[in-house]
C-alpha cells in the first residue's frame, strides 16, 4: 500500500483528498504541524507528497526544497496560484508535477497513480531514520542536521542504523559486532570502540553531541 502525505492547510480540501484516496486503497496522512513539515515527512515515510504552495509559517517551495535535500520522493504541487511563474518555480524547487485548484479528484488520482507507477516500478524503499532533528539516510550513508551534512563509512552507518532502530534500548557490544562483522569471533574489541569514536566525531562535526551514550561494560544506547 502506498502512503501519501498531504501538505494542505485547508482542512476541507485536505480531508476530501484523504477520504477519496483512502477509498482507492491508499494510506493518506494530513500534516498537522506546519512549523515542521520535514519531521512529519521523515516519520511518516510517504511514497508521494501533495504540496500546497500557500502554507502557514513557510510556503510549499521551502518544504519541497527541504525534502529534496534528503529524498527523491515525488512531490506534486496543488495550488490556485497556477500562473506560469508559479509552475516554473514549483519545477525549479524540485516539484514533479503541478495541479491547479479547483481540480477534479479523479484527475488528481490519475496523476498520482501515474507518478507512483513511474517512480516505484524499479525503485527501492525509503530508508530514512529520524532522531531529534537529525535525519539519517541509510541508503546513502548520509546524516543531515540543521542544514549540515556528513557522510559515513559502512561501519559507521551500520552502528548508527542499529542504535536508531533500537532507540531507547541498550545495544550490546556483542550485538553490534555480530551485526557489523557477522561474528564477534576473532574481532578485536577495540575495533568497535574506534568505529564508535569516529562516528561520534562525525556527528559532532554537524552539531550533534552526546547522542550516543556508553553503558560501561555493556554497550551503547541512543535515548
Amino acid at each position: 500500500m502506498y502512503k501519501l502525505l498531504i501538505v494542505e492547510d485547508d482542512l476541507v480540501i485536505a480531508k476530501t483528498i484523504q477520504k477519496h484516496m483512502e477509498g482507492w486503497g491508499y494510506e493518506a496522512v494530513c500534516v498537522e504541524d506546519f512549523k515542521d513539515v520535514l519531521q512529519t515527512f521523515v516519520v511518516q515515510k510517504p511514497q508521494l507528497v501533495l504540496m500546497d504552495i500557500s502554507l502557514p509559517f513557510y510556503n510549499g517551495y521551502h518544504w519541497c526544497d527541504e525534502i529534496r535535500k534528503i529524498s527523491k520522493v515525488p512531490v506534486i504541487f496543488i495550488s490556485s496560484a497556477s500562473d506560469n511563474m508559479n509552475i516554473v518555480m514549483a519545477v525549479n524547487m524540485g516539484g514533479d508535477d503541478f495541479v491547479a485548484k479547483p481540480f477534479d479528484l479523479n484527475v488528481l488520482q490519475a496523476k498520482i497513480q501515474a507518478m507512483l507507477r513511474r517512480t516505484y516500478d524499479f525503485a527501492g524503499e525509503n530508508q530514512l531514520l529520524e532522531h531529534q532533528g537529525m535525519i539519517f539516510d541509510s541508503g546513502k550513508g548520509m546524516v543531515t542536521y540543521e542544514g549540515a551534512q556528513v557522510e559515513l563509512t559502512k561501519n559507521e552507518m551500520g552502528i548508527l542504523k542499529m542504535l536508531l532502530e533500537q532507540k531507547g534500548r541498550i545495544v550490546t557490544r556483542e550485538k553490534l559486532m555480530e551485526g557489523l562483522w557477522e561474528s564477534d569471533s576473532f574481532i578485536d574489541d577495540n575495533t568497535l570502540t574506534v568505529n564508535v569514536a569516529r562516528l561520534r566525531k562525525k556527528l559532532e562535526e554537524v552539531g550533534i553531541e552526546d547522542m550516543i551514550k556508553t553503558r560501561k561494560g555493556i554497550g551503547y544506547v541512543v535515548d
